[in-house]
Formats: structure tokens, sequence, C-alpha cells
């Protein structure tokens, strides 16, 4: 599975299943107005017995009970693309009951048609709109033929002579009703996405500031933490060095010195990760041998950390490939990339970094052999402080991301679960 990373063209401005929810919420208020508008209008002179009425009361009971599916299905959370489209098609269908009841194919009531592709449109978008269209425009059209063949009668207690039609006036009225539908329709789902367009970019603003105040304060508190941590730190590390030293030191005492020393190096990481997230700086783009760039962190990533003992870190690809980047960001992003790889892998398994010459430009790609990334977590994966691991910060991979965006990098992520994950970042070269 495969799922590309970059900004999204746009955001949905309200989650389906809520929508959903407030139209099989209203659906009931407006049957019960829309039928009660229908018998003052239509039904005032009919005796309680008639045709017309019970067929009517029939409807409003299966509208009802719809409702009473939609909602349990709603709560089930499972293909609610279909049920949006399961709902459409059958407020169609209603509402050809309604116009059969109401004198067919000359019924105000087929005004209900292009009510029903504006809810869609609402719910669904241009898609939708299209669908309520479509199943209003063969709901109409099969109930104004079989009136005009005579397959279905009308209403007993209507008066036959609304119904009649001949060929040229069924004609008239299902190419106009089509053509107003199709309009409708394409109004409907122009409005719908142009307001999706534009509460996505509203809300996806709104995620940037929020970011950015997020960053800046996490900016204030690196800057401030840096210098307090590091020195503690320098000072462990040199410590641990000299004590390693020590002739007299059991093999037991060394292994604790290790565990100290990769334990520093990673709260040491962990703090330049935080002050490169909260204090970016435009990229100086020049000309980078990416290839031998990679080979370097790789010497380093193997005479580090846990590849030194149980996971290998190993460089594919060509001798040299020049790529416009800024080369110590290209260093950052790729160690970042590498160490999440080594942590995510299983004791005895591979990180692989690999250089190559694709289609569209050169890559910069890095495989593991870990639990691989689940699709929830594929969509969050580079957001600043979320981590699937328990000792993770989350903030490596934001690091990696912000970088990529700020070189205009394009970053793939490929993983299935138990498959480990492939990080595949398309490059500029050089000319």
């Amino acid at each position: 599975m495969k799922i590309s990373l970059g900004l999204p063209d746009m955001v949905a401005f309200a989650a389906l299943p809520r929508r959903l929810a407030v139209l099989t919420a209203t659906r009931l208020v407006f049957l019960t107005l829309a039928l009660g508008l229908v018998g003052l209008f239509y039904l005032r002179s009919i005796e309680l017995q008639a045709v017309t009425l019970r067929v009517g009361m029939a409807l409003l009971v299966t509208a009802f009970a719809l409702t009473g599916l939609y909602a349990a299905w709603l709560r089930t959370g499972r293909a609610l693309s279909l049920l949006a489209d399961v709902e459409i098609v059958f407020d169609q269908l209603i509402w050809t009951v309604v116009v059969f009841l109401t004198g067919g194919a000359s019924s105000g009531a087929v005004s209900f048609y292009g009510l029903s592709c504006l809810v869609a449109a609402a719910l669904s978008g241009s898609r939708g709109a299209l669908v309520a269209a479509a199943s209003g425009v063969v709901s109409y059209s099969t109930l104004v033929m079989l009136l005009v063949s005579g397959k279905l009668s009308p209403p007993t207690d209507q008066l036959e002579i609304i119904y009649r039609l001949n060929g040229d006036e069924a004609r008239f009225h299902l190419a106009l009703n089509a053509l107003v539908l199709l309009v409708v329709a394409l109004l409907a789902g122009t409005l719908a996405e142009r307001l999706r367009w534009t509460g996505g970019e509203l809300l996806l603003a709104t995620q940037r500031a929020n970011q950015a105040e997020r960053m800046a304060a996490l900016g204030r508190l690196a800057a401030g933490l840096a210098h307090e941590i590091r020195n503690p730190l320098g000072s462990i590390a040199g410590s641990v060095g000299l004590l390693r030293a020590a002739p007299a030191l059991s093999t037991e005492d060394q292994q604790l010195c290790d565990i100290i020393q990769r334990e520093a190096n990673r709260l040491n990481d962990l703090v330049s990760d935080m002050v490169d997230l909260s204090r970016p700086r435009p990229p100086e783009l020049g000309s980078v041998d990416v290839a031998r760039l990679a080979r370097e962190v790789v010497d380093l990533a193997a005479s580090s950390g846990r590849s030194v003992s149980d996971v290998g870190v190993v460089y594919a690809g060509p001798p040299a490939l020049t790529i416009v980047a800024d080369g110590a960001q290209m260093r950052q992003l790729l160690w970042n990339l590498v160490r999440n790889g080594v942590q995510a892998t299983d004791p005895g398994g591979t990180v692989e970094v690999r250089v190559e010459e694709a289609t569209h430009g050169p890559e910069l790609v890095v495989s593991d052999h870990g639990a691989g990334i689940d699709a929830e977590a594929r969509e969050r994966i580079f957001d600043a402080f979320f981590t699937t691991r328990s000792h993770g910060t989350g903030v490596g991979l934001a690091v990696v991301k912000r970088i990529a965006d700020d070189h205009g990098f394009k970053i793939d992520v490929e993983s299935d679960r138990g498959q480990g994950a492939r990080f595949r970042v398309r490059l500029s070269k050089v000319g």
C-alpha cells in the first residue's frame, strides 16, 4: 500500500458521518411536513378511505421505517458512502410516489427531485448531486412512461384527465424535468465543491496557524533547554568514555556504560530534532553529491547505536549523483530516516539506503524490515509529536517532512502491516 504525502488539495468541510446523522434526523420532520402540505393542498376533499390518502399514509410509515434502518446502518460506521447513495436513491423513489399521488407528470411535487439534488450535493458533493439527478430522472421517466402506456392507472380518487398525456406532452415533461434536474445537480455540485474547497483551505490555514504557534512555543522551550541539557549530556558522555577506558572494568560494567552512552546520544538527538523543528531556516541550495552523503550517513549509522550490534545499515546505488539541495539539511533528513528505520527494525534486520535514478528524476529510498505502518498511522506519521512507538517522540519524521517541503521534494510512504516500510524522497537533479 502506498500513500503520497504533501499539502492536501482540499480538506472536507464536514465529516460524512455527521452530515448523514443530520440528514437522517431531519428527514422525518421534512417528510412529515411535506406530506402534510400535500394533504393540505391536494387531499382536503378526499374521504378518509380514499386510495391517495391510504397510500400517502403507507408512504409515511415506509419513510419512518427507512429512517430507522438508516440510523442503524449509520451506527455501524461502515460503507457510509454507500449509505449516502442509498438514502439519495430512496428519497427520489419516495418523491416519485408523491408525484404519482398528486397529479403525475404535471404535479408540483416534481420540484422535490431538485430539492433532493441540493441535499445530495451537501451530503456527497458533485457525485451525490449526479446520483440524485440520475435516480430522479430514471424514476420520473419510468412513472411517466407507465402512465402514458396505460400500464399504471391513476389513483381512483383522482381526476383521470389530470394524468392523461399524449406523446408530445409526455416528451415535453420528460425533457424539461430532466434538463432542470441536470442543471440543478451541476450547480449544486459545483457550489458544494467550492464550499468544500474554501472550507478546506480555511481549515488548513487554521491548522497551519496552530502548528506555527505550537512550534513557536516549542522553540522557546527548546532554546531554554538545549543548553541546560547538552552540557550535562556532554559531561555524562565524557565521563562514561573515561570510565570505559579503565582496565579493571568488567564486561557487565562495560555493557552498562554502553547503555548510558546510547541513551545520552538519544537525548542529544532529541534536543537537536526539537531545535531543528522549532527554528527552521531556509535551505541554502547548492550542488550536493547525495550518493556520497548517503554513504557517509550509512557509515556513521553502522558505527553507532543499535546498528553496531543487531541491525544492519547498508547502501545501494551509484558512486555519485548530484542534486540541488542544502547539504546540511539533507544530511539531517537522511539521518532521521535511517534512525527511524533502525528503531523500527527487529534485531537481525537490515535498513537499506538506496539512491537511484527514476523516470521523473533521482530518488532517495530508505527501507526497513520492521512491523510496518497501518493506514491510520500513515495519515499522521509526519505530524509533530505523533509516534507509534512507546519510546518515540514523533519529532524526527516531522523534521524530515519540514526539510522536504522547504526543498520542494515529495515523500511517498509505502508500507504493509508486518512487511516493513519504505520512505521514498523525490529529489531535484542539478541541471
